[in-house]
């Protein structure tokens, strides 16, 4: 079943900055998917458009098959409800002033979900890896890895159905970088994973499908162990070649 789907996306700011030429994807339920690409390929703006934070200039998206319609309240607050995001830098994404339970929680109030909003955003926290004794607390008693958990927590509190992570793990150190790695596995086992990296070790540990970008054109895709072992666009066995002894079992 498609869960989201993207056909020939165009954005760009003039004729000459193309950011992305017609580009078109579709995420299945189950599916953990890795976008990968350098900077300045269009990761980024993919993923806007793709959140309906950005409109593109031409193509279109839809959920469950009903098109992308950020100008319809209604329909963004389910949306939201089924698509939550996880972004890089886990300093910046939390508001230092409020507590733990005010930042799972905030998606339920602001999606108007009903049920017990505490006992909610300690399921989520658990389900992360923190306890329930966390919620009173605050962010920067935390290391950047525990932050990071937290994100997590709040974009899975409403239980959304798609997860995407926008370059979740770069701003952390190695260790807690595979710790991260290995909780947005587990959780990939609940719910649908579209992961935006520049990582192809990371993609390649995390997804079964990958999808790569360059200069806002989709130039491979397909089964991650096929692309990466026998990668057959010039760019992508340049991205690979990039990449010392990478493991793909």
């Amino acid at each position: 079943m498609t869960l989201l789907a993207a056909e020939n996306l165009c954005f760009g700011y003039s004729r000459e900055r193309r950011i992305l030429d017609d580009v078109s994807l579709s995420v299945e339920a189950g599916d953990t998917i890795g976008l990968v690409g350098e900077s300045g390929s269009g990761k980024t703006t993919l993923l806007r458009l793709l959140l309906g934070l950005q409109r593109p200039q031409s193509g279109s998206i839809r959920l469950n098959g009903s098109p992308l319609d950020p100008g319809n309240a209604a329909f963004m607050r389910e949306f939201r409800r089924q698509v939550q995001v996880v972004y890089q830098d886990p300093y910046s994404s939390l508001d230092p002033r409020q507590t733990v339970f005010g930042i799972v929680s905030e998606p339920l109030r602001s999606l108007r979900i009903e049920g017990n909003h505490r006992q909610m955003s300690g399921d989520a926290l658990e389900a992360v890896g923190l306890g329930r004794d966390v919620l009173e607390r605050y962010p920067h008693q935390f290391s950047g890895g525990q932050r990071q958990r937290i994100a997590i927590a709040r974009a899975i509190a409403p239980g959304p159905r798609l997860l995407l992570a926008d370059e979740a793990v770069s701003a952390l150190d190695l260790t807690t970088r595979v710790r991260i790695v290995e909780l947005l596995r587990r959780l990939s086992t609940q719910m649908t994973l579209l992961f935006v990296s520049h990582d192809i070790g990371v993609v390649a540990s995390l997804c079964k499908r990958i999808i790569i970008l360059e200069k806002g054109r989709i130039v491979e895709a397909g089964e991650t162990r096929s692309v990466l072992a026998d990668p057959q666009h010039p760019y992508s066995q340049r991205l690979l070649a990039s990449v010392p002894r990478l493991d793909i079992r």
